[in-house]
């Protein structure tokens, strides 16, 4: 069967659900994929470079939002910006960064399946559940250290795993460390940020260089401006997750979606599935 085009009105839902999504410890990327295969949209047999390049579009219409909801939050860290925070800064960033470079096509092809995502999705709810009831001590972010900066990278070069979640790694990774939850979401945020635009500029340039076929930059374009403005929109959301509230409802629906999806698997099995791969 030849490969399926980018419908409109997909991009256009899919890029709706990324915003809200991102600012969630539930996996955003996970979801891009997960949605698609559950309803058997078209989505899910589009050309994996497609694929691919359309998901860049959407971390990129959410990286732009980010920038302008946070850019007073952006603007206050910058002129705060001292030796310390530096330090945190790139300890949290070079893990990711690395892994990412050395281990990008490898996490896509094996990685990238409903029943990887599932398992992603579980083990990252353990974490986060985990760390919340037990990690905390009431410690606040300016006193975060090399060592937390060290701690929030690897859990960023983790969540390069489908399903984990960026958000949720990182969430887990400050609560460990014995942040409260507004300063372990603040910590979230400022860490994620770099590595958010980095990445996506940079897999931007590589979609510029390789072009956008014509016959879908409409669908490209749709799917961009949802993802910014539902991004923009949903802000509010990161003060919901920041309040001093537990992790638990958010780890619980993981674990709910991720048994969606081996019910779905079971019920399958034996039939030829659409299991595209996930770009991290």
């Amino acid at each position: 069967m030849p490969p399926a085009d980018l419908r409109l009105g997909e991009a256009f839902v899919l890029g709706a659900l990324h915003g809200p999504a991102e600012l969630l410890p539930i996996s955003s990327s996970g979801h891009v994929t997960l949605v698609p295969w559950l309803l058997g949209w078209e989505y899910a047999d589009v050309e994996p470079e497609l694929r691919k390049a359309f998901e860049v579009a959407l971390h990129a219409g959410t990286a732009a939002a980010l920038l302008v909801a946070l850019r007073g939050e952006v603007g206050a860290a910058a002129r705060g910006f001292d030796r310390r925070r530096a330090t945190l800064v790139a300890l949290s960033f070079l893990p990711p960064a690395v892994a990412g470079y050395t281990l990008e096509r490898p996490i896509e092809r094996r990685l990238g399946t409903p029943a990887t995502i599932a398992g992603g999705l579980v083990v990252g709810s353990i974490a986060m559940a985990l760390a919340d009831r037990f990690g905390a001590t009431g410690r606040a972010r300016a006193d975060a250290d090399w060592r937390d900066g060290l701690a929030l990278g690897l859990a960023q070069a983790c969540a390069l795993v489908p399903g984990v979640s960026r958000n949720g790694a990182t969430l887990a990774a400050a609560r460990a460390r014995g942040f409260d939850r507004e300063d372990a979401n603040a910590l979230s945020r400022h860490v994620a940020l770099p590595i958010i635009v980095g990445a996506t500029g940079l897999k931007g340039v590589r979609l510029a260089r390789r072009g956008v076929p014509g016959p879908v930059r409409r669908a490209f374009a749709a799917g961009t401006a949802a993802s910014f403005a539902s991004t923009l929109g949903s802000t509010w959301l990161i003060r919901q997750v920041e309040r001093d509230r537990s992790l638990a409802p958010y780890a619980a629906y993981r674990v709910a979606l991720a048994a969606l999806v081996i019910r779905r698997l079971w019920k399958d099995r034996g039939k030829t599935l659409r299991v595209p791969p996930l770009d991290a």
